[in-house]
């Protein structure tokens, strides 16, 4: 193993330059290898779970549940807290911020961003309670995409460019969050679910969250400073793949019949909707599964 990340770190170096000193040691980021296995291990997990779980009673989860997602809101909140005061301390500016010029507030964004990097592999448990619920219809595309991408796109961001340009996604990204994990872990109480009404307004802070994130990259391609160009070009590229996929989720999501949502609305598949995680023909069928179940 120590061999194969050598030659891994190796070829990163090569490709990439040198890394950022100030993460060096740090949990999980020396090598790329453990960040690679677990997402070879999650991507197991979404092909196998399902399968184990065919011919078993789901589990319910929901205490679980409820402390899952609580714990993931005071994180969110935690990081978008000290993203902002960070970059108010450091005085970064909007348009463009290298990675060295912030002084300390440099090195308090870059614990922050840890953080954030660390929380893509303990949100992988969103895919987990999917399929230890046998709520398969809510394991999409769009939803292994981006949890299977983000934990690995973090790891390179926080060995290269930790700070600066850096800290515009992850800031909206945890204040958006804050509002999609307390939504998840009310809507896992059943006497609170009829009083969930901002899950429709969820998806449309998350398309808001890409369009800005692309505007204030762009800022940084068209009044450049010492952030490397190459991320700024990859972090428009990603975004505008997530635009794409998350449309297509809204649209398939809401422009339907309102007398469809309210059925699914009453047969409880809303109950564990995380934002981004439906499809239409997913959901019909599932509804169809039900009715046949009930019949």
């Amino acid at each position: 193993m120590e061999s194969l990340d050598k030659t891994i770190n190796s070829y990163l170096d090569v490709w990439l330059g040198p890394r950022d000193p100030r993460v060096k040691g740090w949990l999980l980021l020396s090598d790329y290898t453990p960040t690679f296995i677990f997402s070879v291990f999650y991507l197991l997990i979404v092909w196998l779970g399902p399968k184990y779980m065919q011919n078993r009673q789901p589990f319910s989860c929901r205490g679980i549940l409820v402390v899952y997602n609580l714990g993931l809101t005071l994180l969110s909140l935690y990081m978008f807290y000290e993203l902002v005061t960070g970059v108010w301390e450091g005085g970064y500016n909007f348009f463009c911020q290298d990675t060295h010029s912030g002084g300390e507030a440099d090195m308090k964004i870059i614990r922050v961003l840890w953080w954030y990097y660390f929380s893509k592999l303990i949100e992988f448990m969103d895919t987990f309670f999917f399929i230890l619920r046998k709520n398969n219809h809510q394991i999409t595309v769009l939803h292994v995409y981006h949890h299977a991408t983000m934990l690995n796109i973090w790891w390179f961001v926080m060995n290269w460019v930790p700070c600066g340009h850096s800290y515009f996604g992850a800031t909206l990204n945890s204040f958006i969050h804050v509002l999609m994990y307390s939504y998840y872990g009310l809507s896992a109480v059943p006497s609170m679910r009829p009083y969930l009404w901002w899950k429709k307004y969820i998806t449309q802070g998350q398309l808001t969250q890409f369009v800005l994130t692309i505007f204030q990259t762009s800022c940084g391609v068209v009044w450049p400073c010492a952030f490397p160009m190459g991320w700024l070009y990859f972090q428009i590229g990603y975004m505008i793949s997530l635009i794409i996929l998350f449309t297509n989720f809204y649209i398939q999501t809401y422009n339907k019949k309102a007398a469809s949502r309210r059925k699914e609305y009453q047969n409880g598949s809303m109950a564990a909707v995380n934002g981004y995680t439906n499809s239409f023909s997913s959901l019909e069928n599932n509804v169809k599964q039900r009715k046949q179940r009930k019949d």
